[in-house]
């Protein structure tokens, strides 16, 4: 039994030797390979530190702009204008139209040929000025104004009287009578050329509106059997037709004020010229008595 024992004494001991040989080769190089671990990760951050600053962050590239679809503009026809009211119109309302686009080309006629026709004579005024009393004789005078010209027509008249008063039926008139009717006839006709045409101007200025009106009344009358026939009374059903007969009072006021304006006009006008005329008229009955030839 003791020696028994005495064996494993040894043993143990030598066992307990092996293990703590292990155990002290097994936990030394544990702090070789932490050591080892360690070193890459702390190379890690210092790399990161040495590269960071050389790479420059690349700037976020900007938002591509994005446009607005373009919005198609669509041209939307009136269906109650003018073209409506001539193709939908009877005959009455395209009458009431034709009238009064005949009495607005009448009436810009007769201010254009009015207008040139006194500026000619405001001309042949400005001449005889110039020229008629400067001359020689009254016959010499005559000569010098515009042929067909309103104060030629009032010299030649004078000069007429005065030379043939003597041995017919009027030379039991004065001459002085004689020659101041003739001039006076004569101005008379220059006043009534002048005056022609502004009777077209004041009738179409009195009723155009009128005629306008009847062409509205007639356009809504018209309006209201149609809404009536149709049953709707809707505004989309009112308001268009309606519309096209106001158009027709447009129309006549747009022709009424201009013939208006232009009689006014003329009318001044005339009164400037007729002055002149009878200022020239009684100077030349005053030379003609006065036996200046």
């Amino acid at each position: 039994m003791f020696s028994t024992k005495a064996l494993r004494a040894p043993r143990a001991t030598l066992m307990a030797a092996l293990i703590a040989v292990v155990a002290a080769f097994g936990a030394s190089p544990l702090p070789a390979a932490a050591q080892a671990a360690s070193e890459p990760a702390a190379q890690a951050p210092a790399a990161a530190l040495t590269t960071a600053p050389t790479t420059a962050p690349t700037p976020a590239a900007a938002p591509a702009e994005v446009k607005a679809p373009a919005v198609a503009e669509e041209a939307v026809e009136n269906p109650y204008g003018l073209k409506a009211l001539w193709n939908q119109g009877d005959v009455v309302a395209k009458s009431t139209l034709v009238i009064l686009l005949i009495m607005s080309m009448g009436s810009w006629y007769v201010i254009f040929t009015k207008l040139f026709e006194q500026r000619s004579m405001l001309k042949s005024a400005e001449a005889s000025a110039d020229s008629f009393w400067k001359a020689p004789s009254i016959k010499a005078g005559a000569s010098e104004l515009v042929e067909g010209s309103a104060f030629r027509y009032i010299a030649d008249a004078g000069i007429k009287a005065s030379d043939h008063h003597e041995g017919t039926m009027v030379e039991q008139i004065d001459k002085h009578t004689w020659v101041g009717m003739s001039v006076e006839r004569a101005v008379g006709s220059v006043q009534s050329r002048l005056t022609d045409g502004l009777a077209v101007l004041a009738t179409v200025g009195s009723t155009a509106p009128f005629v306008g009106l009847f062409g509205t009344v007639w356009g809504i009358y018209n309006a209201l059997v149609k809404i009536g026939i149709s049953g709707q009374a809707s505004i989309d059903k009112v308001a268009g037709p309606v519309g096209e007969a106001l158009i027709m009072t447009a129309i006549g006021l747009a022709v009424a004020v201009p013939a208006v304006m232009g009689y006014n006009w003329l009318l001044r006008r005339n009164k400037n010229i007729l002055d002149r005329v009878r200022a020239f008229g009684g100077d030349l009955h005053n030379v003609l008595i006065a036996g200046k030839r």
